[in-house]
C-alpha cells in the first residue's frame, strides 16, 4: 500500500464526523462521498478496503435503504472486499 494515496484516514474521519455522529446509518450521498475518497487514485487499496469494511460492518442492513444497501455489496464485489 502506498500510504501517500490511500485515503483511508479520510474516510475513516468522515464517517466518524458524519455517519456515526449524525444517526448511525449511511445515506445515499454519504456512501457516494466515501466512494469517491477510495476511488480517487482509480485503485481501493487494501487499507481503504479494510475501513469501508469496518464502517459497513458497523450499521445495520436494515437500517439502510435498499437502493444503499444493494450499492454496497456491489461496491465490496467489484472490488473484492
Amino acid at each position: 500500500m502506498n500510504e501517500e494515496h490511500s485515503n483511508a484516514k479520510k474516510i475513516a474521519g468522515y464517517s466518524f464526523l458524519v455517519v456515526f455522529a449524525n444517526d448511525y446509518t449511511i445515506d445515499e450521498h454519504e456512501l457516494a462521498f466515501m466512494e469517491r475518497l477510495a476511488l480517487e487514485d482509480n485503485v481501493v487499496d487494501e487499507e481503504e478496503k479494510r475501513v469501508l469494511r469496518d464502517i459497513f460492518g458497523r450499521v445495520k442492513d436494515e437500517d439502510l435503504e435498499t437502493k444503499v444497501l444493494e450499492e454496497i455489496k456491489a461496491f465490496r464485489e467489484k472490488y473484492n472486499f
